[in-house]
């Protein structure tokens, strides 16, 4: 039996896929009127006799005449015709970047190739990127691309440079001594040893200076820095070294063994002049120093050392 439930079903089918393309009420309209007339009209118009039990009632859908279109169709439409204008868009790429050279498809670069036809999804991607690879490489390493040779300038001559690191370390050794000089004493004790004799009257005359006792070869070094105006051989001395210094004042060391400068050498104060001995009129190896100011004005020698902050002890005899 042809039913109003399936004419409505009918009706409904034709309504959505007419909807979808006009997404009209009025075409609906036009060409069924409104649900309320199309059903009263369809149960009436039946040419078969219908029957009470037939008849199916239709429940009203509270006054909604639309039935709207799925959202899962507008976006598989959506999502096509995305697909579709990024196809002509990479197309049209590459006929513009490669040519017609590169037209070619997948299957005829894997047959080129001497390979078996892949799947469509790797033939599409993997064989054509492989040629692309190729084909940049091959530009890469054209000549006029390729790793040239550069000119190495000859290496500088340093012999230019020699006088100047001479002159450096010229002025290195100076300034290392003058450093040095800087951090030496003014004044220094002439020789270590016992101090045996003060300066006074012996025997009768004059013991000008006085005496320090120690071993021959014991170190005798200058009192203050000053100049040698005497080194050798002396009356009564035997040998002696004297020192003129900067004040103009004489210090004189006796009764030495041997001498390690000469007449007009510079000396600073503390370097070695002499060795200690026992020559001359002595009574054991020792030093005899004397002071003498300006005017050969002979000084005791303890009130000078002590000014400048020197001791040599108690006297010893």
């Amino acid at each position: 039996m042809y039913s109003t439930q399936t004419r409505w079903a009918e009706d409904a089918d034709s309504y959505d896929a007419s909807d979808l393309q006009s997404n009209s009420y009025d075409y609906f309209a036009s060409n069924y009127g409104t649900a309320d007339s199309y059903h009263d009209s369809e149960l009436h118009s039946s040419s078969e006799p219908t029957n009470a039990a037939d008849v199916i009632a239709v429940t009203p859908r509270g006054g909604s005449h639309r039935i709207p279109a799925p959202p899962s169709a507008m976006k598989g439409r959506a999502a096509v015709l995305a697909v579709a204008a990024g196809a002509i868009v990479a197309a049209g790429q590459a006929v513009i970047d490669h040519g017609p050279s590169s037209s070619n498809t997948s299957e005829e670069v894997a047959l080129a190739a001497g390979a078996a036809p892949a799947a469509p999804g790797i033939a599409a991607t993997a064989v054509p990127q492989a040629a692309n690879f190729a084909a940049d490489t091959a530009t890469a390493v054209s000549p006029s691309s390729a790793p040239q040779i550069l000119n190495v300038a000859n290496p500088v001559d340093l012999s230019q440079f020699n006088d100047i690191l001479a002159k450096g370390q010229r002025f290195s050794e100076e300034r290392a001594a003058r450093e040095a000089a800087a951090r030496r004493p003014l004044f220094v004790l002439p020789a270590a040893g016992t101090y045996t004799s003060n300066f006074g009257s012996r025997w009768g005359v004059l013991h000008a200076g006085v005496d320090i006792a120690n071993s021959i070869g014991t170190p005798i070094v200058a009192v203050a820095d000053g100049k040698v105006i005497d080194a050798g051989p002396a009356s009564g001395f035997g040998m002696w070294v004297r020192l003129q210094h900067a004040d103009g004042t004489i210090t004189v060391y006796g009764h030495i063994d041997s001498t390690n400068v000469t007449v007009g050498q510079e000396v600073m104060a503390g370097d070695q002049i002499a060795r200690m001995g026992n020559r001359g009129f002595s009574t054991g190896p020792h030093l005899h120093f004397e002071v003498h100011l300006p005017g050969e004005n002979k000084i005791d020698p303890l009130p000078w050392l002590a000014s400048r902050g020197i001791s040599l002890g108690p006297e010893l005899d």
